[in-house]
């Protein structure tokens, strides 16, 4: 396990009400409700729910590393775009479980350093490092 040696950011969120709740941020700047999707029995509606929030953070914080490993490249695109999917689902023990599928483009890049991008960004993403071994994650390097 990587032990933090110096903390750069906190994000504080509350949230009440789990699935049908509210969630706000210490700033104000977030500030939604959640609501439990058809797909899960609930009303859907107007309203986030976890897995559209973590498919949103995944995909922000992996663009960003991909950045990063792309000014250590000394490497420019034309911009970067990623669909991110997360799916809840169940395991063969009926417990939830989650995966991730990411499409994403770099354009302005050929394709065979857009791939090698995206593997490193792999090992700089703390999202990518959090869930290794623990989910499935894909990544899919599109046109």
């Amino acid at each position: 396990m990587d032990v933090m040696e110096k903390k750069l950011y906190t994000a504080t969120v509350t949230v009440e009400g789990g699935r049908e709740g509210k969630i706000v941020s210490s700033d104000g700047v977030l500030d939604m409700s959640l609501k439990v999707p058809k797909e899960l029995g609930g009303p859907g509606g107007h309203g986030s729910n976890p897995e559209q929030l973590f498919a949103a953070g995944f995909a922000a914080c992996f663009e960003g590393a991909m950045g990063v490993v792309m000014r250590k490249q000394r490497l420019k695109s034309e911009g970067i775009k990623i669909t991110s999917h997360v799916t809840l689902g169940k395991d063969a023990d009926d417990g939830f479980v989650l995966s991730v599928y990411m499409d994403i483009s770099i354009k302005g890049v050929e394709m065979s350093v857009a791939k090698q991008i995206v593997e490193e960004a792999h090992n700089v993403c703390p999202y990518s490092r959090a869930t290794r071994g623990n989910i499935e994650v894909i990544t899919n390097v599109v046109d």
